[in-house]
């Protein structure tokens, strides 16, 4: 059966710090619960989404909210990939009664 992990891409608009206008930050919120700045990465959209989907990811769904001033979320990009599979440990054998061991040796 396929399964799915999912993962959020939010595009921000902010003060700067220096008090000069705006600049946008882009923020990863990953399936492993990690929250990560990555405007380092990219300065647009598409380049952090072409970044996700190199890692495989495939974008699902876009949110806007254009009504908002200030530090509000503006756009929220769903992304979704293929879960891979966690390797199985190895199972024990059942060793029957010959592999049994007793108290006495």
């Amino acid at each position: 059966m396929l399964r799915w992990e999912y993962a959020l891409l939010v595009r921000r608009r902010q003060p700067r710090l220096d008090d000069t206008g705006w600049e946008v930050a882009y923020t990863w919120y990953g399936p492993d619960g990690a929250v990560l700045d990555v405007s380092p990465y990219g300065d647009t959209a598409l380049a952090h989404l072409n970044r996700a989907g190199a890692q495989g990811w495939e974008l699902v769904s876009v949110t806007e909210d254009g009504s908002q001033q200030g530090s509000a979320e503006l756009h929220r990009y769903h992304l979704k990939r293929v879960l891979r599979p966690v390797a199985s440990r190895p199972r024990l054998r059942n060793l029957g009664r010959a592999g049994r061991r007793t108290a006495t040796g």
